[in-house]
């Protein structure tokens, strides 16, 4: 199990737009192995390249409590978005935050598999906020900039009324 540092607020790479991935090769498989061994590590349900100081298209989501949805993305892009949805979120390099931020419902996203083979997913809810997130991160954005409001320390322990729309 290979494990990154996530870098955190403050380090200049989270705010730079990723290079496409050009190669597909060992090292990127390594990348994503070593990518979803941090995120899973540090209880996290995405994780992209840049959080791991690389600045490439890729990431990394699985939203499911046993891991067994990984989804590996290599230059995505979302195609499609229907609806909203608000919610809370966090982010493993905003580490002790939390805010509420307003994403679409459903999505579609195209992409690339390690092996570069051209895949599209269509997904609702929590994963399509995850996709989204991540999506983020690869053009330097960060939900800090965009979240409705940010969350108090007893809203984080806590209920908050966005909670309930989900």
């Amino acid at each position: 199990m290979g494990t990154r540092k996530i870098v955190t607020v403050g380090d200049e790479t989270l705010r730079k737009i990723c290079k496409k991935q050009e190669k597909f090769d060992l090292r990127l498989a390594l990348l994503l192995k070593d990518m979803a061994d941090t995120m899973y590590k540090a209880e996290g349900v995405g994780l992209a390249a840049p959080q791991v100081g690389i600045l490439r298209r890729v990431c990394v989501v699985d939203v499911t409590e046993d891991h067994s949805g990984l989804l590996e993305m290599v230059n995505p892009e979302i195609v499609k978005r229907e609806g909203t949805q608000t919610g809370r979120e966090g982010c493993l390099s905003v580490p002790g935050r939390q805010g509420v931020v307003t994403r679409p419902m459903k999505v579609t996203a195209r992409y690339q598999t390690r092996k570069g083979d051209w895949m599209e997913i269509e997904t609702e809810g929590f994963e399509a906020r995850a996709i989204c997130h991540e999506l983020d991160h690869l053009d330097g954005k960060l939900y800090i900039d965009m979240m409705d409001r940010e969350l108090t320390k007893e809203e984080i322990e806590g209920h908050i009324p966005e909670d309930d729309a989900q």
